[in-house]
């Protein structure tokens, strides 16, 4: 069609007008509006139509929804709210914090006060991870205000501090679909004494979720700001749950550019000494991943830091205590203080099997038994039916439980040949061999749970005296040659969860090597340490 010229337009437009104006005089102001409303519809049919068929199946553009942000809740109540006083006084924590060599740093236990309070002690947490590789952050939270049923995972886009945004990490939406991780709903809270000063908005009633007053989660992501790059977080708020559930859930779910935090302060208003005793026991329990001594403890965080014992009990972390004080020592009188620390969770050595060796191991550990009682041998299996690093020469023990109690367990210290052949005849002498028990028999077999242990090479462990060993022994990290003359026994790093005390572990490993009781202390006894990667059916 042949376009119309700026002429012939102009020429148009004022006649269409004459009419209209006509109309106006003659039949009044109503009929122009109709006449006016019929015109545009027929431009906008005309419109429509001229744009041709092609268009008419194309979709509306997608509306963008909106990012869900966490706001802070005590910006400017417990840590500045201006970001350039909010920097300042964080860099000037980590000034003064000092560095504890830490490596392979895996958590933190971090407290949630005031900064003017606890700010210091957690720079000595933070301190330890500046510029590390960290992708995800993992904040594990005690609830102080909401009844939580579960460990409650934000169901935020983004977490929001006067330093800036924090995406919250895709694991957060995976967590949620495994139990006892659920969704951020509302539920009964107890607002705050100090809401009506909080730097964010008051939500409608009934609106309340465990995370929206929440502070022990945010105080922790300021300074995180400040000594990562990129990053994200998963705020999570636990409540009544099963701590050891939580451990297993992210066990699978966490890798090593995965950092934890247990935010927890620890006893509350005692008196500066008694506040001191209390706390230092607290700090000791945790330190030697005694999670029933830890249970007995004053801690606010209590399951938080309980979740990190599990899983540093599962995977060979070892914990210890990098600052200490409470707000006696820093803003507050000594009448009736709160305490404050800082742990670091570290590994010492990376896991030596993928999860596919490891089932490979087990599975291998579970043919052999079930063919010993079944047929009295072991099965045939050839080298190349495992994987290559199951051919590697270590110690491992091959430990049978029935209903949660021992059912067998019988395994070699020292490397004896192909790991995969050494658990095949563990696995038999478990099930036929150990004198301690009668042999499994068939209908035993479907109650019977199998864990592997492999073992690093034992190493002699120097001390000058009793009390120098059982300083030097790391409890749930080292399994423990003890040898008195011609006398030997070991005990594998789990028995610790049984014989938490150093001298008790001892005492019984004495008597398990056919000595008495204090043997251990007589000169001439020797000690040799060893670690431990072991595994279940169960995690599987």
């Amino acid at each position: 069609m042949k376009s119309q010229s700026s002429t012939e337009r102009q020429n148009i437009i004022p006649h269409r007008r004459t009419d209209l104006e006509r109309v106006i005089a003659n039949r009044g102001l109503f009929e122009f509006a109709t006449i006016t409303l019929v015109i545009g519809l027929l431009e906008i049919a005309s419109a429509v139509a001229a744009r041709g068929a092609d268009d008419a199946d194309t979709p509306p553009p997608a509306k963008e929804e909106a990012k869900r942000t966490r706001e802070p809740a005590v910006a400017g109540l417990f840590y500045p709210k201006q970001p350039e006083a909010l920097g300042r006084a964080i860099d000037g924590y980590l000034a003064e914090a000092k560095e504890h060599g830490c490596r392979a740093v895996r958590a933190l236990v971090a407290p949630h006060a005031g900064y003017q309070y606890s700010g210091l002690t957690a720079a000595h947490a933070y301190k330890q991870i500046v510029g590390r590789g960290f992708k995800t952050v993992v904040i594990l939270a005690p609830s102080h205000y909401a009844l939580v049923q579960g460990a409650c995972v934000s169901g935020a886009d983004e977490f929001r501090t006067p330093l800036g945004r924090v995406p919250i990490a895709p694991l957060a939406r995976e967590l949620v679909k495994h139990r006892p991780f659920v969704a951020e709903a509302p539920s009964r809270v107890q607002r705050p004494a100090w809401r009506g000063q909080s730097s964010r908005p008051m939500l409608a009633p009934g609106e309340d979720t465990a995370h929206t007053w929440e502070h022990s989660d945010e105080v922790q992501v300021p300074f995180l700001q400040r000594v990562l790059k990129e990053f994200a977080v998963v705020p999570i708020i636990l409540g009544d749950v099963d701590t050891e559930e939580v451990a297993r859930v992210l066990a699978d779910k966490i890798d090593d550019q995965t950092l934890l935090v247990a935010s927890s302060d620890l006893s509350h208003y005692h008196p500066y000494d008694r506040a001191k005793e209390l706390d230092g026991k607290c700090v000791e329990t945790i330190c030697r991943l005694d999670i029933a001594g830890a249970a007995e403890q004053e801690a606010c965080g209590k399951a938080p830091i309980m979740v990190l014992m599990h899983l540093a009990r599962q995977k060979g972390w070892t914990a210890r205590m990098l600052d200490y004080r409470n707000s006696g020592d820093t803003a507050g009188d000594k009448s009736g203080v709160v305490g404050y620390a800082a742990i670091v969770f570290e590994s010492q050595t990376a896991a030596r099997f993928s999860k596919t060796e490891r089932k490979a191991l087990l599975e291998l550990a579970r043919r052999s038994v079930v063919e010993v009682v079944n047929n009295g041998r072991l099965p045939d299996v050839k080298a190349d039916e495992m994987p290559a690093r199951c051919a590697e020469e270590k110690g491992c023990f091959v430990t049978l439980t029935k209903n949660g109690e021992l059912r067998g367990c019988i395994g070699n210290i020292l490397p004896s040949g192909p790991l995969w052949k050494a658990i095949m005849e563990n696995a038999r002498s478990a099930a036929a061999r150990d004198f301690r028990f009668n042999p499994v028999q068939k209908d035993e077999l479907a109650k019977i749970e199998i864990e592997v242990s492999v073992l690093t090479v034992p190493q002699p462990l120097a001390f000058e005296s009793p009390e120098d060993l059982v300083k030097k022994l790391r409890p749930h990290k080292d399994g423990v040659v003890l040898e008195m003359g011609m006398r030997r026994a070991t005990y594998l790093p789990q028995v610790w969860e049984q014989l938490p005390e150093p001298t008790k572990f001892l005492s019984s490993l004495a008597q398990k090597a056919g000595g008495a009781p204090d043997d251990w202390r007589r000169p001439g006894a020797k000690v040799m340490t060893y670690e431990v990667e072991a595994f279940k059916e169960a995690e599987m």
